[in-house]
């Protein structure tokens, strides 16, 4: 009479487990290569044809690529995404932590602010876009309200102005965005351990030097997923750009995503449309990937140590 011992029944368990969690994720992976790594590739196939309000397989090699450098709008696009990105990634990285640093410090009322700080993000960017319009709107907003209490010299028109409308969406895009980055860093200042203050506070290192060359340091993980948050609202802001300027004026607040979008839907031509956001979607890899990469060498090191 053959026995089964516990051990051989544990151990002809676990491969039927392992094979049932595979096949479990198999419709998870199918849906992702589909339709994220799918729509991707053809995405840029479409950007090699001359494809126009359909999709078209004739091949023209880097035509659209040469004209689409060649186009001013596209140039103008990407200097403003430039100008844009770097002061809304600033503004909210600064803002946000200053904001952090306050509410960590156990003031009252914290829970009433970070509700506050956070009541922006829960709106979408059409909407603060509609509601920052309207504030610097010359005929309703803060310069007639203004001119109405006897301020008649009071002028507010930077949304009429090519030179400082792209300024306005950087106000409005970090006033939405600064609250989730502020909870974020808030996250790893508590994380730090309360020895290093005890330790930074006999020898008498100055708080503002504690926060730049020790706890930033600590906290670099949050920073870094606040950098790539913030990233991609850049380049894929376009309901922001429609609904406070709509481009204008003239181009000064055009964005990538806008050219990408108009070239798509309102002039029918997919083969520019595709260029690009393949063109966008290099440059980020390009950037980004290096980067990631040595912030994973960074954790690795210090882990490893």
């Amino acid at each position: 009479m053959e026995s089964t011992t516990p051990g051989r029944r544990a151990s002809s368990r676990p491969p039927f487990r392992i094979r049932m969690e595979q096949i479990a994720v198999v419709p998870a992976w199918a849906i992702l290569l589909m339709a994220y790594f799918g729509t991707l590739i053809f995405t840029v196939v479409l950007s090699f044809t001359s494809s126009r309000g359909f999709p078209q397989f004739d091949f023209v090699g880097l035509s659209q690529y040469r004209r689409l450098i060649a186009t001013p709008r596209w140039s103008v696009s990407v200097e403003n995404l430039l100008i844009f990105g770097t002061g809304f990634i600033v503004w909210c990285l600064v803002f946000g932590f200053l904001l952090a640093v306050v509410m960590d410090s156990r003031i009252r009322g914290e829970g009433f602010l970070r509700t506050v700080y956070l009541y922006p993000h829960s709106m979408s960017f059409v909407v603060t876009g509609l509601a920052w319009q309207w504030m610097f709107n010359p005929a309703l907003g803060i310069q007639s309200t203004v001119r109405g209490w006897g301020w008649e010299t009071f002028t507010l028109n930077w949304l009429t102005r090519p030179d400082l409308a792209i300024y306005v969406m950087i106000i409005a895009g970090a006033w939405q965005s600064t609250g989730l980055i502020s909870v974020i860093l808030l996250a790893g200042l508590r994380g730090v351990d309360a020895d290093v203050w005890k330790a930074t506070r006999v020898d008498g290192i100055p708080t503002w030097q504690v926060y730049l060359r020790i706890v930033l340091p600590m906290i670099r993980p949050m920073v870094a997923v606040s950098v790539i948050m913030l990233a991609i609202s850049v380049v894929k802001a376009y309901d922001l750009v429609v609904a406070l300027t709509n481009g204008g004026p003239g181009m000064s607040t055009e964005l990538p995503a806008k050219f990408a979008m108009d070239n798509l839907f309102a002039r029918q031509n997919i083969g520019l449309a595709s260029a690009s956001i393949t063109l966008i979607l290099v440059s980020v890899v390009a950037i980004v990937g290096p980067w990631m990469y040595c912030e994973a060498r960074k954790a690795k090191n210090s882990g490893g140590h």
